[in-house]
């Protein structure tokens, strides 16, 4: 029996060692957003849509009014597009609301989960794009942290700028250059920036951030970005314009 039991354990031991072994490599990684739209429940379930029902109603009454509407598909990528363009800007758009005149704003990329479909934006799909309980915050940095910030944001292939920055970096991440409303950035200069308060501890390799002082960080709920970015998608809706940003050459990687 004994015998048995170890041929039994050594046999066990060489087949974990054989599948263990592989000729495949990994060569790349790629991924993709994918919009979920009525053609993925061409053929819904009948009993599964009886059990739903009493949650759907509730969920639909907070996700389903209407607050913007889309001229296009809009989505995020790096080093640009214009989902992600549209956000920066929304961050500057803000700073009227809480006394503030941003020369630029900083989106993370991580912190943008979704895409937009082209028709009518619903709350719920603001809240699927901005998920977190990010808030907006307001920072200054000198010049010389600015070019810093750039630097670390080349660093990641790009992250979301307002209309105001124009940068240029090679293939392997590094800047170029850098201008803030056409004009080089001053080392000595101050330069007031809206983020969202995770951006502004210096998370996402965003770390110039630590260095910012005059922080205006309003911690009230409806401070939250999405909140701030249905209130702009409703100011737009109410004087009919429809959301169409554009990708501008905000960020250009040198050929």
């Amino acid at each position: 029996m004994k015998k048995i039991i170890i041929t039994t354990a050594l046999s066990a031991s060489l087949l974990m060692c054989v599948s263990c072994a592989s000729h495949y490599q990994m060569t790349g990684i790629e991924r993709t957003r994918i919009l979920i739209d009525s053609k993925y429940d061409a053929h819904p379930d009948a009993e599964a849509a009886r059990f739903m029902a009493p949650y759907k109603a509730k969920v639909d009454s907070i996700m389903s009014p209407v607050v913007g509407r889309s001229a296009a598909y809009l989505y995020a990528r790096r080093p640009e597009a214009p989902l992600s363009n549209l956000l920066a800007d929304i961050l500057v758009w803000s700073g009227k609301d809480y006394g503030e005149k941003p020369v630029f704003a900083v989106y993370n990329m991580g912190g943008i989960r979704a895409a937009l479909a082209k028709g009518d934006v619903t709350a719920g799909d603001v809240i699927d794009i901005a998920p977190f309980e990010n808030k907006i915050c307001f920072v200054t940095l000198t010049g010389e942290k600015v070019l810093q910030l750039f630097r670390e944001i080349a660093s990641t292939g790009g992250e979301a700028l307002s209309h105001a920055v124009k940068l240029v970096i090679t293939p392997d991440l590094k800047l170029v250059s850098a201008k803030i409303n056409g004009e080089d950035i001053d080392p000595k200069a101050t330069y007031r920036i809206a983020t969202l308060d995770y951006v502004a501890q210096g998370n996402d390799k965003m770390e110039a951030f630590k260095s910012a002082t005059n922080v205006n960080s309003p911690t009230d709920v409806s401070n939250n970005v999405r909140f701030i970015i249905m209130k702009y998608m409703k100011e737009q809706l109410k004087e009919g314009k429809e959301l169409n940003p554009q990708v501008e050459g905000r960020i250009t990687v040198k050929k």
